[in-house]
């Protein structure tokens, strides 16, 4: 902290806050011009002289699916291929032992359990682990905008391309699953839970099936008794679950993304402290407090 700033914060608390807001508002703008404006003016002219596009993506699960939209829109006027990178290590400064890849952000066992959804994307010429093919736009690069991460992440990859997809629509492709149809799924992560919220009141319903980690259904069955588990083999079984499920709840987690992709019945448990992501588009609500859960559940639960 330099002399100037510890004066200020000292003596004139106004005055130190603009000094603050001036000094980030120049950080941003040097981010910009030494790093952001070269990726985006690239993207741009690839987009205008390229017939096909390849895609990176590093993970998270849930943040490579929610850039699917737009690689569904610029696969209407391009070939788009989509590899993945496994064993990318976290930043240093995240220390968050309840992530489920520890140290990583996508592990060989989940880009493997990831490959099989996105190869079933018809919109998707080529998806492969990623072994240095040569890529177009690295999706990672939304980590790096000077932006507000509370925001609506899945609209942060248009700001990376100045592609704006229609996100009411679904933008993932399975079938029905064969066996597993017309129940009520759950998939909450035993991270980003709201302190605001339990699920007890649903041990009175039949058909409660939880699809994510045994762990976290364990944590969870301590509140629903009669909630079922089912250990799904790879991330395409798992989209089928949920496109074929009568209500999808979950909190953030890949589960929630897959269900606002395939456009399903659908309920939020969105922690006040790390919104992130919002419901786009019909059959689609988040909840805060308990007394909404229940009510936006009857209501769902009676449509359906």
């Amino acid at each position: 902290m330099n002399l100037k700033k510890i004066w200020l914060k000292l003596t004139n608390k106004k005055n130190y806050l603009q000094y603050k807001f001036d000094k980030a508002k120049i950080a941003k703008q040097d981010l910009f011009e030494n790093k952001i404006k070269n990726f985006i003016y690239e993207v741009d002219k690839k987009l205008k002289s390229k017939d096909e596009i390849s895609f990176l993506h590093s993970g998270h699960a849930g943040d490579l699916v929610n850039s699917l939209p737009l690689v569904k829109e610029i696969s209407k006027t391009k070939k788009c291929n989509f590899y993945v990178e496994s064993e990318k290590k976290l930043p240093s400064y995240i220390n968050d032992n309840s992530h489920p890849y520890g140290n990583f952000y996508l592990t060989k066992k989940t880009v493997k359990m990831i490959l099989p959804l996105l190869q079933s994307q018809s919109y998707i010429s080529v998806s492969e682990e990623f072994k240095d093919q040569e890529i177009d736009i690295n999706l990672n690069f939304f980590r790096e905008l000077p932006v507000n991460f509370n925001i609506d992440i899945i609209r942060l990859y248009s700001h990376l391309t100045g592609i704006h997809p229609d996100l009411q629509k679904p933008y993932i492709e399975t079938n029905d699953h064969k066996s597993l149809q017309n129940k009520i799924v759950i998939i909450r992560s035993l991270r980003r839970q709201s302190p605001f919220i339990n699920y007890k009141f649903l041990k009175n319903y039949k058909d409660i099936f939880f699809v994510g980690l045994r762990n976290e259904f364990l944590d969870l069955k301590k509140d629903i008794p009669n909630l079922n588990f089912y250990d799904c083999k790879d991330f395409l079984e798992m989209a089928e679950i949920i496109k074929s499920c009568k209500i999808f709840i979950g909190n953030l987690s890949l589960g929630y993304h897959l269900a606002e992709g395939l456009k399903v019945p659908r309920l939020l448990e969105t922690n006040p402290e790390f919104p992130l992501v919002y419901p786009n588009g019909g059959k689609g609500y988040d909840f805060y407090f308990q007394i909404h859960f229940e009510k936006i559940f009857q209501q769902l639960i009676s449509r359906e």
